[in-house]
């Protein structure tokens, strides 16, 4: 037993060295940071933000350095914003100098190297992918086409509740599926079998890009990338992902093609609209397959659980402000009373 602790210390002492050789020769092009608490050598502020609610503790130290502080996350020097005002400033006024998103492990291996539109390095290609999104994916008329489709799944949402008055329910669950079904349906089309195992790979993203991972606070350590453990999980969901977004491709292209001939009217999803796009070359960039099939990871992984999630926090802080309830259920009540299709509890 000796020999591992005598090992472990070692390394963790070379590692120490290599990193602090490297931060003290760049302290001299750092630029004046904003206010924030005190660093640990190596770690930073890590040991600030350690504990089940992180948030918190953001909150507690903006009370004491400020709307804008920076922190200190192992290598990573990082600009925490937690007011309108300061956010104002961040997404609108000097929008393009914050547009380019870290480079983080998750990213280069679920999102094929980046190729989403979200953590898309600033350039060419990121401006093109934003422009096909705002025109082409998410424009009002395209938003409107799917309104058959919301409805539906919010019916059977509500039925489903319905069905199981006086008996306990797990409405997180409940909404995460409503949210799932509608990107689902909107984004590859009819629910298929590819679906079923394809769902929990995604929330192994949400949960990658929601947590905290080493390799992305020590990125000139390269030892770590090699023996991380969830670069190894993550590449073994990355594969089975690409086999079933394969399939799923395969299947939207068949889908088109009967379309094409009058036997299928389904309306057209947002693969469609991409492959579209790939078919006709017209953009500046090809649009390749791992493009597509990135961004289609990205529908997922940015509309189920983050559309669910604020659903359930509304949920909540309702049911804590009985006033605010009866006025959403007056407002529900008064939107659906003449549809056929809704059923209103």
């Amino acid at each position: 037993m000796e020999f591992p602790i005598l090992l472990a210390s070692l390394l963790f002492v070379y590692v120490a060295l290599r990193l602090w050789k490297k931060s003290k020769g760049s302290d001299r092009s750092t630029p004046t940071l904003p206010p924030g608490p005190w660093k640990l050598p190596l770690i930073g502020n890590i040991h600030q933000l350690a504990g089940s609610l992180p948030h918190h503790r953001l909150r507690d130290l903006a009370k004491k350095y400020g709307p804008v502080m920076q922190l200190q996350i192992g290598q990573v020097s990082t600009v925490i914003v937690s007011s309108e005002a300061a956010a104002k400033q961040v997404m609108k006024t000097h929008e393009i100098n914050f547009v380019e998103r870290p480079c983080l492990l998750v990213a280069n291996i679920m999102f094929y190297d980046r190729k989403n539109i979200g953590f898309a390095p600033y350039g060419d290609y990121w401006r093109q992918m934003r422009k096909v999104c705002t025109l082409e994916l998410f424009s009002a008329k395209r938003v409107r086409s799917f309104r058959s489709v919301r409805e539906e799944e919010v019916s059977s949402f509500i039925r489903n509740i319905y069905a199981k008055a006086g008996s306990p329910i797990n409405l997180s669950k409940m909404m995460l599926d409503l949210s799932n079904g509608v990107i689902a349906r909107t984004s590859i089309g009819k629910k298929s079998k590819n679906q079923e195992g394809f769902l929990p790979i995604i929330q192994d993203v949400a949960e990658a890009l929601a947590g905290l991972n080493i390799v992305d606070f020590f990125p000139s350590a390269k030892f770590l990338y090699k023996i991380s453990k969830l670069r190894s999980r993550l590449e073994r969901s990355h594969q089975e992902a690409d086999e079933m977004l394969e399939n799923i491709i395969n299947e939207r292209r068949a889908s088109n093609e009967e379309r094409k001939t009058g036997q299928d009217n389904e309306v057209e999803v947002l693969l469609d609209v991409l492959l579209n796009l790939q078919n006709q070359g017209s953009l500046e960039f090809p649009l390749t397959t791992d493009s597509i099939k990135a961004i289609v990871v990205e529908m997922f992984g940015a509309g189920s659980e983050t559309t669910s999630t604020l659903l359930e926090w509304s949920m909540s802080e309702m049911l804590k402000n009985p006033r605010v309830m009866k006025k959403a259920q007056e407002e529900v009540r008064h939107v659906f009373s003449d549809s056929e299709n809704m059923m209103v509890v």
